[in-house]
């Protein structure tokens, strides 16, 4: 399938692209908040550097998008043009979010990793969000 925009067009586009206060992870904060549990973001001193992370549960939450981090639904396509470069930009998103995960569980610290998809089942997300932060 063809792109229907222009290369300038598509990479201005992807420089738009937000890392923090996505919409997903917008979900999961105020979801998290209304459970009762407080948190910091983006702590820069924590591996990965987690959207969410409860220090004193020694916990922390990361909201990944289903694509830029290819969760297995239908939201993680990969752009017909510049396969290779996506296949490597994904592989190593994959490699580094699996390393984070390792080191913060070395460290003694709890990860969960809510999938953008489902932040649109928001009882089943309350469910596990308060099983793993009750634990």
């Amino acid at each position: 399938m063809a792109d229907t925009v222009t290369a300038d067009r598509r990479s201005w586009l992807m420089g738009r692209v937000r890392q923090k206060n996505t919409k997903p992870e917008m979900v999961v904060r105020r979801l998290a908040h209304s459970l009762g549990f407080r948190f910091r973001l983006h702590r820069r001193d924590l591996p990965g550097r987690p959207d969410l992370a409860f220090p004193k549960l020694g916990k922390v939450i990361f909201v990944h998008g289903c694509f830029w981090h290819r969760h297995n639904c239908k939201k993680a396509t990969t752009p017909s043009s510049n396969v290779d470069y996506w296949h490597k930009k994904f592989a190593e998103n994959v490699e580094r979010d699996n390393k984070a995960i390792a080191e913060l569980t070395s460290a003694g610290w709890g990860s969960m990793v809510v999938w953008e998809c489902q932040t649109s089942d928001i009882g089943a997300l309350a469910d596990s969000i308060s099983a793993f932060l009750g634990e």
